[in-house]
This record gives structure tokens, C-alpha cells and sequence, in this order.
């Protein structure tokens, strides 16, 4: 279970965010999120989020028409690693997400600190997932043409601590990409 929990982080932002308007050359975000006790009994974990502020709600509606012209699959490729601290980082999650107008307010929220509500679940049909293997390496295939935020998330190394590093992209029909996630 605590494994899943950054590629949901990751897949949960992904679909929230962008920066608007996209800027012309490629941009590095990194999120640094609080410490969870993901090994703690359950009755502690359950204590701990109803302790836990409420996510902020989203202003913003779902865009049906914008996401209405984007594809969900194609023939493009991302690959790369995912590193904090200069270590590679094994099974974490990496998440390729659409940029669009919806996921404006969370990417600002996001960069904030400030945790969102989860993506519209439309939001999320957009989104491409996997996990690093041993040596931080992914690869995620099926990917139409687009603007896209990649996304890694791990523990850090060196404090422990979970992180997301999101870089933004373009991806042309049939492009085979790679994107180092590090910091």
C-alpha cells in the first residue's frame, strides 16, 4: 500500500496542474511534501487525516470541451530516471499528465504547498502512469502529441521525506522523449 501512495500523489497533481500560459522553454517545479507516517497502525493514520486540514477545494470547473479535444493515447514515448539527491530512486511513481486550463489553480496551489482536491475523474482518464524500476528508470508509451507535465515521486534519500518533481514538455506524434526528473 505505502508504495502506491506517491504514484497517486503524482497522478492526483498531474491531472490538476499547468502553468498558464505554457512558457516557451521547457520548466522544472519541485514540490516538497510534509512527512506522512505511511508504517503507522491504522487507527494512527486515521487519527492523523481527520486531524489534517481539508484539502482545498477547486474553483475552477472541469473543462468538457477542452479535454473533449485531446487525445488519450498515441504513438509518443517518455523515458528517463527519476533521482533526488543525486540517487536514483526504485519504484516510485512517474505519472505523464495533459496541460490544461483545469489544472491552472491546482499547479498554483501545488507549488504552494497547498493540497487540492482530487482531479475530476475525467481528468484522470488523460493521465499515463508507471513505476521506476530498480535503477530509477522508466518508460511510458502511448502517448498522443501534446503539452504534458511529467511528474516523479519518491522518498528523498538523504531526510526521507517525500518529493514531486514535475517538468513540463511538448511531445510531437511518434517522438520518443527523455526526461530526467531530478533534483
Amino acid at each position: 500500500m505505502k508504495r502506491h501512495i506517491p504514484l497517486v500523489l503524482a497522478a492526483l497533481v498531474l491531472a490538476g496542474c499547468e502553468v498558464v500560459p505554457p512558457a516557451p522553454t521547457e520548466r522544472i517545479e519541485v514540490i516538497e511534501r510534509g512527512e506522512t507516517q505511511r508504517d503507522a497502525p491504522q487507527e494512527t493514520r486515521e487519527a492523523q487525516r481527520d486531524a489534517t486540514p481539508a484539502r482545498a477545494n477547486r474553483e475552477v470547473a472541469f473543462p468538457e470541451s477542452e479535454y473533449a479535444r485531446l487525445e488519450k493515447q498515441g504513438s509518443a514515448v517518455v523515458s528517463g530516471r527519476l533521482t533526488l539527491s543525486g540517487q536514483p530512486i526504485p519504484d516510485a511513481g512517474v505519472s505523464v499528465a495533459p496541460v490544461t486550463s483545469y489544472s491552472a489553480e491546482a499547479a498554483e496551489k501545488a507549488l504552494a504547498g497547498i493540497a487540492v482536491k482530487p482531479a475530476d475523474p475525467r481528468a484522470r482518464e488523460y493521465t499515463h502512469t508507471t513505476r521506476t524500476d530498480g535503477n530509477g528508470y522508466f518508460r511510458i508509451a502511448g502517448l498522443p502529441a501534446g503539452e504534458f507535465y511529467v511528474s516523479g515521486a519518491g522518498p528523498d534519500p538523504r531526510t526521507g521525506k517525500p518529493r514531486v518533481v514535475i517538468r513540463q514538455i511538448s511531445l510531437g506524434n511518434g517522438q520518443q522523449r527523455e526526461v530526467p526528473l531530478s533534483r
